[in-house]
Order: structure tokens, then sequence, then C-alpha cells
């Protein structure tokens, strides 16, 4: 029997987000944003990344864990879709497949990396600014959003 208490492993603080560069941190802060509704009029980068969001819904290998939207902890899967974030806005493709891999079914995983290139492009493109609220969450880790 689990315990159901404590976060699990795609939960757990890796990191802080103020380390991440711009654009991966402002798809960090979208995963932690998305309600699965996307706006009528969105910037292009967000756009993609509410495409990728849905196909790690449809597709992924189990439900993401994310922290609250003003936690500047970085949880491991938060991790993840920056480390596919920054590997596609670096062009490598190989690299971003092989991440994509770790969160979806390996034939949606091209998919992911070509939706993540486009993603990464505009987000630079626009500065990928995260919004987040800079004050930290005294309930993160231990209570992350299940999405």
């Amino acid at each position: 029997m689990t315990d159901t208490t404590t976060p699990c492993r795609g939960a757990a603080p890796v990191g802080r987000l103020a380390d991440l560069p711009p654009h991966e941190a402002a798809a960090v802060v979208a995963l932690r944003e998305w309600t699965g509704t996307p706006p009528a009029e969105v910037a292009r980068g967000v756009y993609y990344l509410g495409q990728i969001l849905e196909a790690l819904q449809h597709f992924g290998r189990r439900p993401l864990m994310r922290h609250h939207v003003g936690c500047q902890c970085l949880g491991a899967d938060e991790a993840c879709l920056a480390q596919l974030i920054g590997s596609a806005a670096e062009g490598a493709r190989e690299d971003a497949m092989m991440i994509a891999c770790l969160l979806v079914r390996a034939d949606a995983a091209p998919i992911v990396a070509d939706i993540a290139q486009m993603a990464a492009l505009h987000l630079q493109r626009d500065g990928g600014a995260p919004h987040g609220r800079d004050t930290p969450d005294p309930s993160c880790p231990a209570r992350p959003v299940l999405h």
C-alpha cells in the first residue's frame, strides 16, 4: 500500500524556477497555470505550449505533477518539460525526442518534439518571461497539483 501523504517522485523538488532560462521558466509557469481551456487570443508560444500540454494529457505515460503557481521550487516533471523546451530551442532534436519519450508514448514523441520546437522558438522571440508570483508557497512541495 502506498503512502498518499507524500508527493510522487514527479513532484520532488530538483531545483528552483529562478535558475531556468526565461523560455524554460515560461514553459513551467504555463504548465502550472494550464487549465485545459485555451483563451481565444494567446501568444504563439503559449498556443504551442497548450498543444504540448494537451499531448501530455492524452499520450502521457502518467499524469504530470506540478507545483502551485507561486512556488519557486522546480519539480521533477516540470524540470523534464523545461529540458524538452530547452533542447528544442537549441535545435537538438534527438535530445528533445529522448526527453519527450520520458513524458509520452514513443509514437507521440516526434509530434511533441516538433511542437516543442515551435513553442521554444516563439518563447525565445517573446522573451519568455514567467509571470508567476515571487512569494514562496508554504504548502509546496507537500501538496503539488496533480494534473
